[in-house]
């Protein structure tokens, strides 16, 4: 389970590195919102990874 957890934060933290300086470039709102969006999908996904048993 830990690795899950490891693995899903990091997985938000790069997105996000990696597509913030687009939008703050672009400053295209749509832009922004679809990425906010996907992280908050991201951020579901692992509160759910933190619900689960491991197995």
């Amino acid at each position: 389970m830990a690795f899950k957890v490891f693995a899903g934060i990091v997985a938000v933290v790069l997105l996000l590195v990696f597509l913030l300086p687009y939008v703050l470039k672009m400053k295209d709102i749509a832009l922004g919102v679809v990425i906010v969006a996907g992280l908050a999908m991201m951020g579901w996904d692992l509160w759910e990874t933190f619900q689960e048993k491991d197995e």
